[in-house]
């Protein structure tokens, strides 16, 4: 029944005056339709009847199964998507216990994701994407969008398209790094984050920056309170105004920024908070003990100490090598970054949500703010770099009970229409091009490769394949040259399509063949869960797990596809600790939802324990060891 649940979207006519922007094959996002979830681990307990949710899937039909409970339900979202950056994101792969010797079997670099697109693809992606979060956030939520020079200028154009340009409230800038040369062009040192709102009713907090104390360089006689001499000009001709009964004009090209009624309750004050300067110019005493800091907005102002955080922001860097939140995971963003934007435009006990989860920084930062937050990546290097580190500030926050007070500490983590045969999807495609012995083509042409005459599509993997993913393909194809065998050969077909998918529609080859009745086409469909079966994309892991007397112990584990990366053979292994980034247990496995109560997470240079005591009351046990690749090996123990 739930599979057939569809959710339709409010019409957005064409309004003269609002542009729109065009790209070939732009295809109207309408309707989506419901994809269940599996609960895979839970980790905590409930705090007043909510558990944090992480997903692990396409974010497109993660959002299409939120929706079903949460739509209009999220009051903040931020994004760092992928900013079209034509480069392959990569993170090193090392052995723990080695010190700084390296070599080929101790280290390698390990792609995470790649950020090459198509323009045209590229847009329908995040078009689709941005359609569902305006749908998932409450009527006083908001969205922040981080990206880079690639693509803000299409970006602004399609959040504006999506939520109406009166929507926007701020573009702020963040100085990433210091300067450096770029060659012959001004050095990019910065990213855009669009923020904009669901409606005008949007929840805003404002953001001081931190006092400068030595600014407050006065003192008043009376009460001893510090405070700074703050000019009552500001730029633009204005009226004068009575000072003690004295008529002063303002210098030329300014005006007196407070009211006649203002000045009046400035100097009736005990003491008076207008002062004059020994030249006879009013001022008006800023006090120390009234002010929150120095508040964030534009650059260009003249009073500084009169605003808050501006949209400029330079106080906080990138994570740096040296970083103590540093995980070594591409494009990590600083916590300090997400603290400002969720403490801004949320509360505590709102809803955050990031569906391009990354390292986990928008949920870690949530957590410890009190927020309840939603997380969603399609790379499961993704999902277990956020499970280890929940965990750890889990159990941090435990420890610091009494000083944090109860927060949102237990979360759960799920798949959403996955199947668990690739890791990695920026692996996905090369793998079943060997698989299959296909013969590749270039990452810019349609086809994926060529096998036995025949052109090869390879839809998007870890789900099923539907009539909107063969969209891009209609759009591409080449008409022309269809037209051209047509005329030659009308016999015969003008293409030999395969395409290859883990599931899809039943209907897919038949909306396919309908949608292109006008030629004639050969389509095959390739499903590798159903018709090959037989072919193995990734190696096994081995362990051996055994009990002896009340220890649960760990005496070999074999992560296959690492070992094959480092070029290593098992039996070369000095300590099989060396390739594990975690060890969890379950004492109590119920058969389907993995609770772990060992978690052991060490630290970078550290070793996990491979040894653990059994509790008296223990059940069915299961143990998850996850490699280095983020690559798990589950068992039950007997």
């Amino acid at each position: 029944m739930n599979e057939k649940l569809t959710f339709d979207f409010e019409d957005r006519p064409t309004i003269k005056g609002y542009p729109e922007l065009r790209w070939t094959g732009k295809r109207p996002f309408k309707s989506t339709q419901y994809y269940p979830s599996q609960q895979r681990e839970s980790y905590g307990e409930e705090v007043n009847g909510w558990m944090n949710k992480i997903f692990w899937g396409d974010n497109l039909q993660v959002m299409s199964h939120l929706l079903k409970e949460y739509r209009g339900k999220i009051d903040l979202i931020y994004i760092d998507p992928p900013f079209d950056s034509k480069a392959d994101y990569k993170r090193k792969i090392e052995l723990k216990g080695v010190g700084k010797v390296e070599s080929d079997t101790t280290s390698f670099e390990e792609k995470q994701y790649g950020d090459i697109w198509a323009n045209d693809e590229y847009l329908q992606f995040m078009y689709e994407r941005i359609t569902l979060m305006k749908e998932l956030l409450s009527d006083t939520g908001s969205i922040f969008l981080q990206c880079d020079w690639h693509k803000s200028h299409l970006l602004r154009c399609l959040l504006d398209e999506v939520f109406g340009s009166d929507r926007f409230i701020n573009e702020i800038i963040w100085r990433k790094s210091n300067s450096h040369n770029d060659g012959k062009k001004f050095g990019s040192i910065t990213e855009s984050i669009f923020f904009y709102s669901k409606t005008a009713d949007y929840t805003y907090n404002k953001q001081y920056y931190e006092m400068d104390e030595k600014s407050y360089n006065m003192t008043e006689e009376e009460t001893g309170r510090k405070f700074k001499s703050v000019s009552l000009n500001a730029s633009g001709q204005g009226e004068p105004r009575y000072f003690n009964g004295k008529l002063l004009y303002p210098p030329v090209g300014t005006h007196w920024r407070w009211s006649q009624e203002r000045i009046n309750e400035a100097l009736e004050m005990t003491p008076p908070k207008i002062y004059f300067s020994a030249n006879g110019v009013p001022r008006y005493k800023q006090y120390m003990d009234e002010m929150k800091g120095n508040p964030v907005q534009n650059l260009w102002f003249d009073d500084m100490e009169e605003l808050p955080v501006e949209n400029l922001w330079m106080d906080f860097k990138a994570i740096s090598s040296q970083s103590r939140e540093r995980l070594d995971y591409p494009t990590q963003k600083p916590e300090a970054l997400l603290e400002r934007i969720i403490k801004s435009a949320s509360n505590p006990d709102d809803i955050v949500f990031d569906c391009f989860m990354g390292s986990g920084t928008t949920q870690a930062v949530a957590m410890k703010l009190g927020r309840k937050f939603i997380g969603a990546d399609i790379n499961l290097g993704s999902i277990q770099t956020t499970t280890r580190r929940l965990v750890n500030i889990a159990k941090e926050m435990k420890e610091n009970q009494q000083e944090n007070g109860e927060k949102y500490t237990g979360f759960e983590v799920y798949n959403v229409n996955n199947y668990d045969v690739f890791r990695n999807p920026e692996d996905a495609r090369d793998l079943i091009i060997q698989a299959l012995e296909i013969q590749p083509f270039s990452k810019n042409n349609i086809w994926d490769g060529e096998l036995d005459g025949r052109m090869v599509k390879i839809m998007p993997v870890n789900r099923i394949a539907t009539k909107a993913d063969l969209e891009e393909l209609k759009a591409n194809l080449p008409y022309k040259e269809y037209e051209k065998r047509k005329e030659e050969d009308s016999t015969q077909p003008v293409e030999r399509i395969t395409i290859v998918c883990m599931g899809h529609e039943s209907d897919l080859k038949a909306s396919l063949e309908q949608e292109l009745s006008e030629y004639k086409l050969d389509i095959e469909i390739v499903d590798i869960l159903r018709d090959k079966q037989n072919l193995r994309f990734k190696r096994d892991a081995e362990a051996d797990i055994v009990k002896e007397g009340n220890k649960l112990v760990i005496r070999a584990f074999y992560p296959m596809n690492l070992l094959q990366k480092l070029s290593l053979q098992k039996e070369y292994v000095e300590d099989w600790r060396q390739l594990v980034d975690s060890v969890m247990i379950d004492w109590n496995y119920d058969g389907a939802v993995m609770s772990p109560s060992v978690i052991d997470v060490p630290g970078k240079d550290e070793l996990v324990k491979g040894v653990y005591d059994i509790p008296e009351d223990a059940g069915n046990i299961k143990v998850k060891i996850t490699d280095l690749l983020s690559e798990s090996l589950e068992m039950e123990v007997e």
